[in-house]
């Protein structure tokens, strides 16, 4: 695939240390397809971006696909997102592009198998902890399976809004912005940077007017906080 890396809940607590919370982007999709197929809410998994990836399994699997909307294939057959799917010995697994959303998760009974690190088994692509994006001919294994296989396999989940809202407001350094800044970040088109990755989303537009042009020492920001280098594009 694209990318896809090894994700759990990550490592909250140690931003004093300068280790990021890392973990999966999109929690609640993670958390679903561990629970439909009977894993702890936090049990590693796959996080797939955009593309991919093809997996052949060598033994039978208890699998499950949440997140965006993609088309996956079991031996050349559609399979159902937000569903358990039981893969047989052999199976080849196999997801295309995400028509909707970016990140796709696959849970497999009993979670992937990898040694944690600082208490998690997530890929920190900022830090480099945890293991390294999955590569073309490598085997991962699972852990033996802990609780029960869930009596329901199968989750409704409502698709995406088609205009999503997002709140925004004015943080701690607005005073370094000139007054129509706010306004022009709301009402104007931004289209997504190929730059961006997992740690922050870069946007092409128009230039957010600045008064002041010089730089920040590093600081501690709230999750989810829009920075403004000095090129104006937010990230």
């Amino acid at each position: 695939g694209a990318l896809t890396t090894l994700q759990d809940l990550g490592r909250p607590g140690f931003a004093h240390l300068g280790i990021p919370r890392s973990g999966a982007a999109d929690r609640s999709s993670l958390k679903l397809a561990n629970r439909l197929v009977g894993n702890a809410e936090g049990a590693a998994a796959l996080e797939c971006t955009l593309i991919g990836p093809s997996l052949r399994f060598d033994d039978e699997a208890l699998i499950a696909i949440t997140g965006a909307e993609v088309s996956a294939r079991l031996d050349g057959e559609e399979v159902a997102l937000n569903s358990a799917v039981t893969i047989p010995a052999g199976g080849l697994l196999e997801l295309a592009t995400t028509s909707t959303g970016l990140r796709s998760y696959i849970a497999v009974r009993g979670g992937i198998e990898v040694e944690p690190i600082i208490g998690s088994r997530s890929s920190d692509l900022l830090s480099g902890l945890g293991p390294a994006p999955l590569k073309a001919g490598q085997t991962i294994a699972t852990e033996e399976p802990l609780g029960e296989v869930p009596a329901i396999g199968v989750a409704p989940v409502a698709p995406p809004v088609d205009v999503p809202l997002l709140h925004v407001v004015a943080g701690p350094r607005s005073d370094w912005f000139a007054d129509d800044a706010l306004a022009l970040l709301a009402a104007s088109s931004w289209e997504v940077s190929s730059d961006s990755n997992r740690s922050g989303v870069r946007l092409i537009g128009p230039e957010l007017p600045r008064l002041r042009h010089d730089q920040l020492h590093s600081e501690g920001m709230a999750h989810g906080a829009i920075q403004v280098p000095a090129s104006g594009q937010p990230i």
